[in-house]
């Protein structure tokens, strides 16, 4: 028994993926793809994908919002769990990254579930919120430029339903969160939500250590 959590090793994480992993050869290439670019450490790991489609499906999600889509790994992951009448709101600001993901969500046979919007996420949210589309999503998750995660964060809560789940990224940011020495605008923005989320009496939150840090907030 250990009372804290274990660390992986490279032989762990194997085996761990060795019995846990149902990705799809979609998927899997969509991986391989993404890991040849410069960018590559942005991608989500493949057992975080997974854990946000087991989520998708446990609160029988219907209507997502994604901010930030990179080449689309998990917006995938979350549409092949989705229903047929499910959909995904992903916004983006890069043609050439969610150019990749397009390829693979019509792979895939999702591209019909998800729509993408290019542009600054803000200007999207806010456009979302004055059309009348608050309390409509059921999941969200964020995992985009970390200056603007309270930003995306207070719209992104006005923009799901009571008992509606927000996933956040990054959020032990290479643990430089802990770190005292750390002051970039980046860290200082994740460690100021991380506080903000603690105390927010709106929401029950956990923070998980999956991959680069998972948040899990619920509004109540």
């Amino acid at each position: 028994m250990s009372n804290k959590n274990l660390g992986l090793s490279d032989t762990l994480y194997d085996y761990l993926l060795s019995v846990s992993s149902r990705e799809s050869a979609v998927q899997r290439r969509l991986r391989e793809e993404t890991a040849q670019l410069p960018q590559a450490g942005m991608q989500i790991t493949p057992e975080q994908g997974q854990f946000m489609a087991l989520l998708a499906k446990l609160i029988q999600a219907k209507r997502v919002l994604e901010i930030g889509v990179f080449t689309g790994y998990s917006s995938l992951a979350v549409a092949l769990a989705l229903p047929e009448d499910g959909r995904i709101t992903a916004c983006d600001v890069s043609e050439e990254w969610t150019g990749v993901a397009r390829r693979y969500w019509e792979l895939a046979g999702v591209s019909g579930k998800i729509s993408l919007q290019l542009g600054p996420a803000l200007t999207t949210l806010d456009g979302l919120i004055a059309d009348g589309h608050s309390g409509l999503y059921d999941m969200a998750f964020i995992d985009a430029d970390k200056e603007n995660y309270d930003g995306y964060y207070e719209r992104t809560l006005q923009l799901l339903r009571t008992g509606g789940l927000l996933l956040l990224d990054n959020l032990l940011w290479g643990g430089k969160v802990a770190d005292p020495g750390a002051t970039d605008k980046d860290t200082l923005a994740i460690r100021a939500l991380n506080e903000k989320i603690h105390h927010d009496a709106r929401v029950i939150n956990s923070l998980l250590p999956v991959a680069d840090g998972l948040g899990l907030v619920i509004k109540q």
